[in-house]
């Protein structure tokens, strides 16, 4: 076989190494543009997770490798002055030029042909070759060639960075934050041979723009980068090698492969410097690339697709994970807000990949700092307190707890009555010891049910039925409740979510425009002014019956393109009075509706807000008005927002995962500065610790882990060895079995996490 490499980046020599080592038969030669000495930026940074893969891929190239990194185990977060230590992180560093001529090494040794300063630009020259392999970096000549072949998006990040570097020493991988007039700069700092340092300094376009940097002017930039710097340069100069101030280009191609040539490295997929991981993305996509090389030695088809299959899930969760992580630096200005451990603490979990636990295991003394600061901040005595279990308060109601049950629809009620089933749902929930319980979204109308399941809150039999629940849970437990008042608006008059066949009889919908939800549903009518009218004192009249029923709290419902949402999102609000257009008009019916329940609720008790942050569809709402949106209901009494996300409109793309809606929480709560609930794929104590300390959200709503595990509280509570006031006297003997069964569980999960962590490898 005949395998041209184009481009001598790491990625590439790796991939060509490890094939000419098992195929010598095989010609592969490497095409670089650069000399052999050239090299851009200083250094890079693998984990010792990424040493131990080499280490069996190649121990030649290891030993090569290993012998000339440095390696660091803490990491340092240093904010004007103010810095902490966390230990047990395992990188190492390596000049970039030394790895590139490590890699040369390997690659003649093993009898692969480098040609150098080779810029290529026609392929036809390599019309004999089986597979070109274009790893020729972000600005990749072949892969524009064929970029429509290929799918590729470039998306260029907000921020402007630029890459140098310094005869400063450093003891560990060191983030530097200064603060100066016009916004946070960071330094992303490690010492990767004796003697010399990368630092990446980082900041937004904004801080750019007003210190006036210039992308080509290397010593304006250095002038004002040491200044500001100084402390932390102590006196060593900075050095430039081409550091141009750049914006980060996010990579993806839809295909990785076209006829014979495949992508590899930044050509094929970049990941943010933040996690360290655009060098060990390349190499190991090299190792699956060869792998699938060798697997198909008679199929190159078949190789480039066993090569996409086996390594795009792990890439995409790379890059996401990456944007993550960038994005938290794109925020840094507003993370900035916060006490420095937070601050420190939301760095190192950034990427969701670190939580408060991992921490913990690696550096015990660095999460207790962070625990102690919360305590601090919360006015909480108990040293030890989990973050997930103290308390919270808003008004004058307050939470042992800050885990709520999130709305659930139970479609079980018959003509808006609650029964036995709800009784049986919340009251057991309640002695599981949420922090929180939101009952379902209730009806403040017959028409304004989902189904004809649904609950509602429009006459005194409803009442008297909510009343024996509130009563119950009261009189016997801590836990509180609150009611979400809402009207299903053109998503209503539809079949149970486990019911075949859609209901017979229809009631009119009503809606902000007459657009139906989708071609099964029909089409509302557009609400006047007395249908406003209406529906306002529909909501009023449920809002005195919640107070009768003795609810601690209200939430309105605003979310999940329901009534009052259809006013809010763009994509289902186009009136063209002074209801529709801009977000003030399009906030002005749901505002009315708050205020006037606001007016009417007893002062002492908190209200709380349910918002779409984003529709996951084009043009729908934007990030400028889900700010109008939380600081008008904050501005006319809403003590906390509910956080949701999408269920507008049915072409929706939402991008879900772990804690997929978490950042839209952190944006309202630390922009508006109002408290707010977070929801989206929460599973676990340790999640939910990790969102409180970052500061993302107050209190964290559950919703599918509670539906078979009504004591997922107890259960938490028990794995963090946190005794609770509020456990039943009829059922505390079930603490000396519990408690010792969690820590025994905690015990053993601790100790693989702890097995399967690599071994060190530093010297």
């Amino acid at each position: 076989m005949k395998i041209t490499v184009i481009g001598g980046g790491p990625g590439g020599l790796y991939f060509s190494i490890l094939t000419k080592k098992a195929r010598p038969d095989w010609e592969i030669t490497v095409y670089e543009r650069n000399k052999p000495d050239d090299s851009f930026g200083f250094g890079v940074v693998f984990s010792d997770e990424t040493l131990s893969e080499f280490l069996k891929r190649d121990m030649q190239s290891y030993d090569l490798i290993r012998s000339n990194f440095a390696y660091w185990d803490d990491i340092i977060i240093a904010r004007d002055g103010q810095s902490v230590n966390i230990a047990g992180n395992g990188f190492c560093g390596c000049s970039r030029k030394k790895l590139l001529q490590l890699l040369h090494q390997r690659c003649l040794e093993e009898g692969v042909k480098l040609h150098f300063e080779q810029n290529v630009d026609d392929l036809s020259q390599f019309s004999n070759s089986d597979i070109i392999v274009a790893c020729d970096g972000i600005g990749s000549q072949v892969r524009t060639q064929f970029q429509e072949q290929f799918g590729t998006k470039i998306v260029m990040k907000q921020n402007r960075f630029v890459w140098c570097g310094s005869t400063k020493p450093l003891d560990a991988f060191t983030y530097f934050f200064r603060n100066t007039e016009h916004g946070l700069i960071v330094a992303h700092s490690y010492q990767y041979e004796p003697g010399m340092s990368t630092w990446i300094f980082e900041c937004s376009n904004d801080t750019w723009e007003k210190h006036g940097f210039e992308i080509t002017n290397e010593a304006d930039t250095v002038s004002k980068i040491e200044t500001i710097f100084a402390q932390e340069l102590d006196g060593h100069s900075l050095i430039t090698n081409k550091s141009n101030w750049r914006q980060f280009p996010h990579i993806t191609n839809e295909k990785w492969y076209h006829k014979n040539i495949v992508l590899l490295g930044d050509a094929k997929a970049t990941a943010h410097y933040s996690i360290g991981s655009g060098t060990k993305l390349a190499m190991d996509s090299a190792i699956g690339l060869s792998d699938a090389v060798l697997a198909n030695p008679n199929d190159v088809q078949a190789a480039f697709k066993q090569y996409d299959k086996s390594r795009r899930n792990t890439v995409e969760m790379i890059q996401h994970a990456a944007l993550v992580s960038l994005d938290w630096f794109e925020n840094m200005d507003r993370n900035n807000q916060h006490p420095f451990y937070q601050f420190a603490f939301g760095c190192m979990t950034r990427s969701k990949k670190v939580t408060f636990e991992n921490l913990k295991l690696r550096d015990e003394s660095f999460t207790n700092k962070v625990i102690e600061e919360f305590n601090g901040n919360c006015n909480i005595n108990n040293k030890n307190q989990s973050a997930a279990f103290s308390t919270f308060r808003l008004r004058d109601l307050q939470l042992q707890n800050r885990i709520v049950m999130s709305s659930m629809g139970q479609y079980s009620a018959k003509d808006g009555l609650v029964n036995d089933w709800h009784f049986q749902h919340y009251t057991s929930r309640a002695i599981g010891g949420l922090g929180l319980i939101m009952a379902e979204m209730t009806a403040v109308s017959e028409t304004g049910r989902i189904t004809l399941g649904c609950a509602g809150i429009y006459n005194e039999n409803q009442i008297i039925e909510w009343k024996r629940i509130t009563n119950f849970i009261h009189q016997n437990t801590q836990t509180k409740i609150g009611i979400q008042l809402g009207h299903s608006g053109r998503k209503g008059a539809t079949k149970k979510p486990w019911e075949e066949n859609d209901l017979d009889e229809k009631w009119e919908l009503l809606s902000a425009s007459a657009i139906p939800f989708n071609e099964k549903f029909t089409t509302p009518k557009e609400m006047t002014l007395s249908d406003m009218d209406l529906i306002c004192s529909q909501f009023v009249q449920a809002t005195k019956n919640a107070a009768e029923a003795d609810f601690d709290m209200i939430e309105l419902q605003a979310h999940h393109g329901f009534l009052l949402a259809s006013f809010l999102s763009p994509l289902t609000n186009i009136r063209n009075d002074e209801f529709g257009g801009s977000i003030e008009n399009r906030l002005k019916f749901p505002l009315r509706v708050f205020t006037e329940m606001r007016n009417v609720f007893p002062k002492e008790k908190p209200m709380s807000v349910r918002i779409s942050a984003t529709d996951w569809a084009e043009k729908g709402i934007s990030e400028k008005n889900v700010i109008a949106i939380a600081t008008a209901f904050k501005n006319a009494g809403a003590d906390i927002i509910n956080v949701s996300t999408g269920n507008t409109v049915a072409n929706q793309k939402p991008q879900t995962g772990r804690m997929w809606q978490v950042p839209y929480s952190d944006t309202i709560r630390n922009t508006v500065h109002i408290s707010t609930i977070t929801v989206g794929n929460i599973t676990d104590i340790d999640q939910i610790n990790t969102i409180i300390l970052n500061g993302k959200a107050d209190l964290v709503a559950l919703g599918k882990p509670l539906l078979l595990d009504a004591n997922f509280v107890r259960n938490a509570q028990a794995y963090e060895q946190f005794q609770p006031e509020d456990i039943p006297n009829q059922y505390k003997m079930g603490i000396s079995h519990l408690y010792p069964l969690k820590a025994s569980e905690r015990r053993q999960t601790e100790g693989m996490k702890k097995a399967l962590k690599p071994k060190s490898n530093k010297k």
